[in-house]
């Protein structure tokens, strides 16, 4: 399957889950989308449902395609260290989710097209892989001709805070990725062990 370009908020619904990690698309309807979806009883999902959904959870929440998610889960298994740990750090250290932590973007799918676009540098190099790994030390900054994109600008505005992991020079319109994230920095309504059961039953 490959990653979704629809509605965000419908799918958020759908896993009563925020995917933009906001709150704001179960603010108003927290029933499942669909016409008689504020009649439907919540049905019970056995153990094999409960894990795809908290797979469907973090693979929405970074926007990646099934194989992409995969891979990422096989590149965790083998590296030391707790494997569902160690799969958050890899969909963390991607460059587009390095952008919208920095604030350089609204949500991770602008900062996915921002970054496809060749908008970012990577310690001085064009970088347009939104996949791309970006390493603890490494810098990443908004190239010359973009610093006036409304888009960043506005992002920056709007950013009132940012992850300890990295750090953001706003009028320099760059960030140092500093350190790999802890667990408990990252959203604690994920159980990425459910995601190990899923992919090793």
């Amino acid at each position: 399957m490959s990653r979704n370009t629809g509605p965000v908020w419908r799918i958020s619904r759908r896993l009563n889950f925020s995917i933009l990690e906001t709150g704001e698309e179960l603010t108003k309807r927290r029933y499942i989308p669909g016409q008689h979806g504020s009649a439907t009883k919540k049905v019970k999902l056995s153990n094999y449902g409960l894990q795809k959904a908290e797979k469907q959870k973090i693979r929405h929440m970074y926007g990646l395609s099934e194989k992409q998610f995969f891979n990422t889960f096989n590149r965790a298994s083998r590296m030391s260290g707790v494997k569902g740990t160690n799969l958050l750090i890899l969909l963390e250290s991607r460059l587009d989710n390095i952008v919208y932590r920095m604030g350089f973007a609204p949500t991770r799918r602008a900062a996915r097209q921002l970054v496809n676009h060749g908008h970012f540098l990577v310690d001085g190099k064009k970088v347009d892989i939104p996949s791309f790994r970006v390493m603890p030390g490494q810098v990443v900054e908004v190239r010359e001709r973009s610093r006036n994109l409304q888009i960043i600008n506005d992002a920056l505005e709007a950013q009132i805070s940012t992850k300890d992991f990295v750090s953001v020079d706003k009028e320099n319109k760059k960030g140092t990725y500093v350190r790999l994230p802890e667990r408990k920095e990252l959203n604690p309504e994920v159980n990425e062990l459910l995601v190990i059961e899923y992919y090793n039953r």
